[in-house]
């Protein structure tokens, strides 16, 4: 049976761009590297970081990462000091930072958890939503 996710896997068109960016700007910590990849992780995500043709999702497909309220504005700011770009204005339940990473994959920094966003959709729900 299926237990979670086990690990994030992303192509990259330059390995140190991305592997510096992830590193230094989103601070994820460097746990091996080699030619082709390196594994990096963030609390228990693992991710891969894999040398391949990068293809960014051209739809809201896009990953997210949990982000403390009281460090929004300081993350808003390193992303902006590193000349990240933003993707989407936030218009859903809990602060969030929609950006680009240098493949030009989505990702999000959002301030919330899955409490929080269906105890605003029982007070908004979306158009035909039903909770289990």
């Amino acid at each position: 049976m299926l237990t979670g996710l086990n690990h994030l896997t992303l192509a990259v068109s330059d390995l140190t761009v991305s592997f510096s960016f992830y590193r230094d700007v989103l601070s994820f910590t460097p746990r091996a590297r080699w030619d082709r990849g390196a594994y990096l992780s963030l609390g228990d995500l693992w991710l891969c970081l894999s040398l391949d043709k990068a293809s960014p999702a051209q739809d809201y497909t896009h990953f997210a990462f949990t982000l403390a309220e009281a460090d929004r504005v300081s993350f808003r700011n390193r992303l902006q000091c590193a000349g990240v770009i933003e993707w989407k204005e936030n218009r859903s339940e809990g602060e969030s930072i929609y950006f680009l990473d240098p493949d030009g994959h989505q990702l999000e920094a959002h301030c919330g958890d899955l409490a929080s966003r269906l105890r605003a959709c029982r007070e908004k729900p979306y158009r035909g939503m039903e909770f289990f």
